[in-house]
């Protein structure tokens, strides 16, 4: 669907307007800050991830040590 949209052309123009923006001299700080900022961005995602994992890890095992006390209390079946 996009392979027609943009030609060959098309990118080298969108280039050439965002290096007469932006500057030749400014673009590798501009490549550089990005760079950072989606290192950043995919650490906070894979820490949110591990945070997620262990709060699911701390209510499985909370669920599972109250359900525990629960069959110990319950009386056994006499024959």
């Amino acid at each position: 669907m996009l392979g027609d949209l943009f030609s060959g052309w098309h990118i080298w123009i969108i280039l050439l307007i965002i290096v007469l923006l932006f500057g030749a001299t400014r673009l590798p700080a501009l490549a550089r800050s990005i760079g950072q900022s989606t290192r950043i961005f995919k650490k906070e995602i894979r820490e949110g991830h591990e945070e997620d994992e262990a709060a699911e890890a701390a209510k499985d095992s909370k669920a599972e040590s109250k359900a525990a006390p629960a069959a110990a209390e319950k009386p056994a079946d006499k024959i």
